[in-house]
């Protein structure tokens, strides 16, 4: 399984992040010791979403989905 997770940060409301991976919960602990360089700042980080895929391909292209202009509209409805 591969899968498209968001994440909020719990010290700064309203930072949010969007990715893929193939271990949810390796990541989502990467996320939260500062690995990430990019959402470091924010941690600690929870899971607000995840959506599991068959094929990284098909994850990928939802991740890129939801970070284009329809995508976030999508996010901001349905997801987060």
């Amino acid at each position: 399984m591969h899968y498209v997770y968001l994440i909020e940060s719990k010290s700064s409301p309203g930072k949010r992040y969007v990715g893929s991976t193939g271990d949810l919960r390796q990541r989502l602990a990467d996320h939260n010791t500062g690995k990430n360089v990019s959402t470091a700042p924010f941690r600690p980080w929870q899971l607000r979403t995840y959506l599991a895929f068959s094929s990284k391909p098909q994850a990928l292209a939802f991740e890129n989905y939801l970070k284009s202009g329809s995508g976030h509209a999508f996010a901001g409805k349905r997801l987060w």
